[in-house]
């Protein structure tokens, strides 16, 4: 049987489609061809997405041999590395997955709660009162200095600043389609994708000369996730290489920070377009920061209602559209032969609207994450499976601190009545001006 249907429009016009507006896109699609369906992107070849989730159950259960993720990002190599987790597949990915997962840990984020909170309460103590500006920029400032001291174990000095000014820089979202498209339609003079690179080596440079320092001393009983990174050792005593970690490090800082910032943006939009949710949570944190600014800690778990909130907040805006496998043998899915090549698509923006799974999917209701497990087939902002997130534990946490801080502190409102509108961020799905907010005053200040 042939592939599901689909558009059949060239594949670069559907490529620019996904990179200009994918959401419109991904819902007419999904309206008129049904669940699954089959889309071609010029230079990236043929997808088959899809939002049921038996059939992403069916792709983030099935043969890891069969279903490759680190084929599928191959797009993203010429930034990560070809060591990145992200681009590893059957026995050295489980190997890098191993050494990488203690550190982010679940438990182990407690051990940040202090650093989070302070990194915050600077922030807020930069943030303009009484005139418009874009959150975004802020929540990137914070989540940029939890990598550096969380991940690197930096202190404020002249290091942090140089890297922190190059990562600042190199960070730029160039065009959407520049994302997409595959680097031998990019590589030419002056191109976006020249200038990326040229910054990327100069990051590079100093990540080197960084981890180089660290492994020739390492620091006994560091607690930073580098130091942690430096101790580990695979069943067999090896440590990773130098390579190895610079390009974790690259990926952590990409994967962990920009995303985290525009997941903060998103969930703050989505609160200030919804004061009856804003004052539930006002209620709900009174008893939890203190006069210090300062989050408690252990109370944290116990805040149902912010932990709503934040997988609300995932769950109607998730900042990437979806996640891939590509197949590497002919198979049978949802009653269509996909041949190898072929990359199966759960699509997270379809998944998390469907009334099936979320009734009046367009209404922001952190009720919803009450009292009930989550569903992982249906809500996966963090993907899923074997692949899911290694920094998901660590990125929950960190939000959960800093729109506590933040809200608990802060009197806000949205520089122009929602709703915010979505915009595409090279790879990311973020709010447009990234949400502009005007702080009319303190609810609580820190001491």
């Amino acid at each position: 049987m042939a592939l599901p249907p689909g558009p059949r429009e060239p594949g670069f016009l559907q490529l620019l489609q996904f990179t200009q507006r994918p959401l419109p896109w991904l819902d007419a699609c999904a309206r008129r061809y049904g669940d699954p369906f089959t889309a071609r992107f010029f230079g990236l070849g043929t997808f088959v997405l899809c939002a049921a989730p038996d059939l992403i159950k069916q792709i983030f259960t099935g043969d890891p041999d069969l279903l490759h993720a680190g084929k599928a990002n191959a797009i993203l190599e010429p930034v990560v590395g070809k060591t990145s987790v992200l681009l590893l597949d059957g026995a050295p990915h489980l190997r890098q997955r191993r050494l990488l997962l203690p550190p982010l840990r679940g438990e182990r984020m407690f051990a940040y709660a202090d650093l989070i909170t302070e990194i915050t309460n600077a922030a807020i103590a930069a943030m303009p009162r009484d005139e418009p500006f874009a959150l975004h920029g802020a929540m990137q400032s914070i989540t940029l200095d939890v990598m550096l001291r969380a991940v690197f174990g930096l202190e404020h000095g002249a290091r942090m600043s140089e890297l922190r000014t190059k990562l600042v820089t190199m960070l730029e979202p160039p065009p959407a389609i520049v994302a997409f498209l595959p680097p031998r339609y990019l590589d030419f003079p002056l191109s976006p994708y020249r200038i990326f690179l040229r910054r990327l080596a100069a990051v590079d440079r100093m990540l080197h000369a960084i981890l180089a320092a660290r492994m020739a001393s390492p620091a006994a009983g560091g607690s930073d996730i580098l130091s942690l990174l430096l101790a580990a050792r695979d069943e067999a005593g090896v440590a990773m290489t130098r390579d190895e970690l610079r390009d974790e490090l690259i990926t952590m800082l990409i994967a962990g920070h920009e995303t985290t910032a525009t997941a903060l943006s998103w969930t703050f939009a989505c609160l200030l377009e919804h004061p009856e949710v804003g004052a539930r949570l006002s209620d709900e944190l009174a008893g939890a920061v203190g006069g210090n600014g300062k989050i408690d800690a252990d109370a944290l778990g116990s805040l149902d209602y912010l932990d709503a909130v934040i997988k609300e907040s995932l769950r109607l805006r998730p900042i990437l559209p979806d996640v891939v496998r590509k197949v590497q043998a002919p198979m049978q899915f949802a009653g269509f032969a996909i041949p190898a090549g072929v990359s199966l698509t759960p699509c997270i923006h379809l998944a998390h609207r469907r009334p099936e799974s979320y009734p009046e999917p367009l209404a922001f209701r952190p009720e919803r994450f009450l009292g009930g497990r989550v569903d992982p087939y249906a809500w996966l902002p963090f993907g899923g499976g074997i692949r899911r997130c290694l920094g998901m534990a660590f990125a929950l946490y960190e939000m959960k601190i800093v729109v506590g801080v933040m809200w608990s502190r802060l009197r806000m409102r949205l520089a122009r009545p929602g709703p915010v509108r979505v915009v595409r961020r090279t790879l990311t799905l973020a709010p447009e001006g990234g949400t502009r907010v005007v702080i009319e005053g303190a609810r609580r200040a820190a001491a």
